[in-house]
């Protein structure tokens, strides 16, 4: 990426759709350390991203003399929000799990705005949330390739 373009999203989402369009350009296997030179990042973050991306089902890793990184779906396949909720670590996909509770009457028989408000805020982010996922599966690596 040029010094004048900002990144989008956090780090580890530019770099997931970095190596995944890499492996579909490609079409075969490649080793850690090509994908690592070819997306100008951190070895080892990009190898826990590569995990991730695995345990998602959407790369698959070979040993041996062969061995590598490859795409185990085809690029029409994968979407943007694949690869978002394979990298996320925050738990956000399960914000929301905890309900109005934290807004339930105080010892004094009063509702404490500040949880109200939270929990007000926490259905506005998992709206934001629905609403990006939806904008991001319109979305595949193959039309980045």
């Amino acid at each position: 990426m040029g010094a004048s373009i900002r990144p989008i999203g956090p780090p580890r989402f530019a770099v997931a759709v970095h190596i995944l369009v890499g492996l579909a350009r490609s079409g075969c296997n490649l080793s850690s350390t090509t994908i690592a030179d070819q997306v100008h990042s951190h070895a080892t973050f990009m190898r826990r991203i590569l995990a991730r991306l695995a345990h998602a089902g959407l790369v698959e890793a070979r040993e041996g003399r062969d061995g590598g990184y490859r795409l185990k779906l085809p690029a029409e396949q994968i979407t943007l929000a694949d690869v978002f909720a394979a990298i996320r670590w925050d738990g956000a996909e399960e914000s929301g799990s905890e309900s109005g509770s934290k807004a339930e009457e105080s010892l004094y028989g009063e509702v404490d705005w500040n949880e109200r408000l939270d929990v007000e805020l926490i259905g506005i982010m998992n709206a934001m949330d629905r609403q990006m996922l939806d904008y991001l599966r319109r979305h595949t690596i193959a039309s980045l390739v």
